[in-house]
C-alpha cells in the first residue's frame, strides 16, 4: 500500500509533539498523551447478484469474494489541557477489482476546548449533524455494516463522509450538541435530465444535532458514535438534527439558465438505548425517522463493497446495489440482544444477535423500499477488538420500467474484525 499526501502525514505527526514542548507550560502538572491503533475488517462473502450483472464484461449471476471492508488507523494526542489533535488514515473496499491499495487521510484536525460546554475544531473530519448515525464508529457497529443511507452524499462530494470545515460542540448538563459548517468537494459530473449533485461552486453545508442523555453520558471526544456498549453502559438518548446546503442539486448543467437548481434540506429525529439487564444480558436498540429532500425525485442505488464492474437490467443496477438514498422519508430501526459471557472453544465470548430494518418511501419509486439485515456477533472477551460476525442482507429488487418491487435477493458475509493497540 502507498500513503497519499505523505507530506501532510509527516506534518501531522510532527504537530503532535512539537507544540507540546512549547504549549505544555499551561500547567506543569500536565503530561501530553498519544494514542493509536489499527483496526481491520475482513469479509468472506457470497452474493446473489442483481440480474444482468457483469464482471469485466462477463455475465455473472452469483459471486464469492474476499476483501478488506475497512482499514482504520486513528492517531490522537492531547497536546495541552486545551488542545487536541486527531488524525485517521485508512480506506474502504480493498478487493479484487483494485490494482492500487492507497491509505488515505480520512481525518486530520485540531480542537480547542474553552470549556466542556464549548469546544471549537477545524480541519478535515467526520463532524456533521443530522442524526446519531451520520458518522459512526465502524469498530463498534452492532450490525454487520453501518446504515449507509445516513451517509447521504457519500463519495459524491465528500471522502467517505468526511469534509473540510469548522464545528462547535459541547455538553451542558444532560444535553450534547454539535453544529458544523463544511465545504463539500467539487462535483465534476454534469447532471443530465435527472436531479443529481450540481456541478457548481459548492456552498457551505450547515448541520446540527442535539441529544438529551437520560442515564450515563456518552463521550463527545470523537465524532464517531458508538454502535453498541453491550453490558458495559446504561444509555438512553433522544435527539434531533438537520442538514442544509443551498443550490446543491440540479437537473442539468448548473451554469445554464434553463437548469433547475435545488437545495438539500434534511431533518431527522432518533433515539438510542443500551440497557444492561439484571440477568447479565443487555439490549441495544435504535429508532430513527429521516426526511430527505435532495430535489425532485432524486434517488441513488448503492451497493456496499460492490463486486461487479457493470451491467444490471433492473432499476437497482448491477451487483448488490439497491435504492438506498433518495428524496423521501425513512424509518430505520435496530434491535440487538447480547447474552452474558459464555465459553466457546475455551474463549470467553459474548453472543449478540441483532436485526436492522430500513423502510423508505422514496418519491421516485412506486413501491416502498424495505431492506433487512440480520447479524450475529461473537465478541471474544466481550470486546470489539476481536470480533466475528455472520450477516445476511435481504434487499429488494425494483423493475426498471414499472419502478415497482419485483423480487428480493441476498448477500451473506462472514466478517472478522481485529484491532491492534
Amino acid at each position: 500500500m502507498k500513503i497519499k499526501n505523505k507530506t501532510l502525514v509527516y506534518c501531522f505527526l510532527l504537530s503532535l509533539f512539537f507544540p507540546a514542548t512549547i504549549l505544555s507550560q499551561e500547567t506543569e502538572q500536565f503530561k501530553p498523551t498519544f494514542n493509536w491503533n489499527i483496526t481491520s475488517q475482513f469479509w468472506l462473502r457470497y452474493s446473489d447478484l442483481n440480474d444482468g450483472s457483469e464482471i469485466h464484461g462477463e455475465p455473472t449471476s452469483d459471486f464469492f469474494d474476499i476483501s478488506i471492508r475497512r482499514l482504520r488507523i486513528p492517531i490522537s494526542a492531547q497536546i495541552t489541557p486545551k488542545i487536541y489533535a486527531y488524525g485517521m488514515f485508512g480506506g474502504n473496499n480493498y478487493n479484487f477489482k483494485g490494482d492500487d491499495f492507497p491509505i488515505g487521510i480520512l481525518d486530520l484536525y485540531v480542537e480547542y476546548s474553552f470549556a466542556k460546554y464549548f469546544e471549537v475544531g477545524f480541519g478535515k473530519s467526520g463532524w456533521q449533524g443530522l442524526n446519531r448515525w451520520n458518522i459512526r464508529s465502524s469498530k463498534t457497529l452492532m450490525g454487520l455494516d453501518s446504515p449507509l443511507f445516513t451517509l447521504n452524499s457519500v463519495e459524491i462530494n465528500d471522502d467517505i463522509g468526511r469534509l473540510f470545515g469548522l464545528w462547535v460542540k459541547g455538553q451542558a448538563g444532560n444535553f450534547d450538541y454539535r453544529m458544523t459548517f463544511n465545504r463539500p468537494f467539487y462535483v465534476k459530473n454534469i447532471p443530465n435530465g435527472a436531479v443529481n449533485f450540481a456541478n457548481n461552486k459548492p456552498r457551505v453545508k450547515t448541520s446540527a444535532y442535539v441529544k438529551y442523555q437520560f442515564f450515563d453520558h456518552e463521550s463527545n471526544k470523537s465524532a464517531y458514535q458508538t454502535g453498541t456498549y453491550l453490558q458495559k453502559k446504561k444509555v438512553f438518548n433522544v435527539g434531533a438534527g438537520f442538514q442544509y446546503q443551498p443550490e446543491a442539486m440540479s437537473d442539468g448543467d448548473a451554469n445554464l439558465e434553463e437548469t433547475n437548481i435545488y437545495d438539500i434540506t434534511h431533518f431527522a429525529a432518533d433515539s438510542f438505548l443500551n440497557l444492561p439487564l439484571s440477568n447479565g444480558n443487555a439490549i441495544t436498540a435504535y429508532l430513527g425517522y429521516f426526511d430527505y429532500d435532495f430535489g425532485k425525485d432524486y434517488i441513488r442505488n448503492v451497493g456496499a463493497n460492490n463486486p461487479t464492474t457493470g451491467g444490471g437490467t433492473d432499476f437497482n443496477g448491477s451487483g448488490v446495489a439497491f435504492p438506498m438514498i433518495g428524496t423521501g422519508t425513512t424509518w430505520y430501526g435496530q434491535f440487538g440482544y447480547a447474552f452474558k459471557e459464555v465459553q466457546i472453544l475455551n474463549l470467553p465470548t459474548v453472543i449478540q444477535p441483532n436485526i436492522a430494518v430500513q423502510h423508505s418511501n422514496w418519491d421516485a419509486l412506486n413501491d416502498n423500499m424495505t431492506v433487512y439485515d440480520f447479524t450475529v456477533n461473537f465478541l471474544i472477551n466481550g470486546s470489539h477488538d476481536n470480533k466475528i460476525s455472520l450477516g445476511y442482507q435481504h434487499r429488494p429488487i425494483f423493475d426498471a420500467t414499472t419502478l415497482e418491487q419485483k423480487d428480493y435477493k441476498g448477500m451473506a458475509v462472514l466478517q472478522y474484525q481485529i484491532s491492534f493497540h
